[in-house]
């Protein structure tokens, strides 16, 4: 089970529970995958009790969907769920993990223990680097796990600086607070119907186009974002932001509305 607009990756495993089938080919198209409405608990329900279900795996906040948020109620109904069928519960926090939201892993909001927990992304600050945390529940067989890469000591140094970093600078506690400070700016702002997600990782609806407004952004403030659909800006900031840098950014989306307002 997977979720409608997931994503997950582009490897083969990966890339079948991803709901965007022009990145897929005919053989990740063979595998069976049940994409389900985000927070649909009931829809949850009647698929597990088939008891044909290996996993459901799920996005601590869905990030190239447009930064959609499940529901604290829906993701611990969903660990219930899963240890009554007995299905493994697999959170994908590489892009929501890490401090992103506030919280070292977002699916933390929820008071949930996953069964698997996928990170990279912020692990490495820019190291190529990924993991992944397995409960005690599955036995570990010697042999088991292979990789060329795995386990290289250059990546694990910069993978342990990052943690001291994260706690040093309380990187954690500025993500949560920016973030509060950015979502009540924004959602104040004319041009904005909606801002979703936590702490550093925010998904903005424009009314006006958006793309218009991505290129102001670009090319006069030279300040890049990423987007998802045709009107929604993905704000993923590094978690060293600092207030006179989000208000620069700020300052600068206000500008670019206006302008592109006046434009069109």
């Amino acid at each position: 089970i997977a979720f409608a607009e997931a994503f997950h990756g582009r490897t083969s495993g990966t890339v079948a529970v991803t709901d965007n089938p022009a990145i897929q080919s005919p053989f990740n198209q063979g595998h069976e995958v049940t994409f389900l409405p985000l927070n649909n608990l009931e829809a949850v329900e009647q698929e597990l009790r088939k008891g044909d279900v290996a996993a459901v795996m799920i996005e601590g906040i869905q990030g190239v969907a447009g930064i959609y948020t499940p529901d604290i109620a829906f993701l611990q109904g969903v660990r219930e769920l899963c240890s009554r069928y007995q299905t493994p519960l697999i959170l994908d926090e590489i892009q929501s993990g890490y401090g992103r939201t506030g919280d070292f892993f977002a699916h933390q909001a929820a008071g949930i223990r996953p069964d698997i927990i996928t990170m990279a992304k912020g692990m490495g600050n820019g190291f190529p680097i990924g993991g992944v945390l397995i409960s005690p529940l599955f036995e570990a067989k010697k042999g088991m796990l292979g990789t060329t890469f795995g386990g290289n000591h250059l990546a694990c140094v910069a993978a342990i600086a990052v943690l001291d970093v994260i706690k040093e600078e309380s990187l954690m506690e500025n993500a949560k607070q920016l973030g509060y400070y950015l979502t009540k700016k924004l959602s104040a702002m004319e041009g904005i119907s909606e801002v979703r997600g936590r702490g550093l990782m925010l998904g903005i609806s424009f009314k006006p186009q958006f793309s218009d407004i991505r290129n102001e952004l670009l090319f006069r403030h030279h300040i890049f974002t990423g987007g998802a659909k045709k009107n929604v800006m993905r704000l993923l900031p590094p978690l060293s932001l600092g207030k006179a840098e989000a208000d620069r950014f700020l300052a600068a989306l206000h500008e670019a509305c206006n302008s592109v307002t006046k434009t069109s």
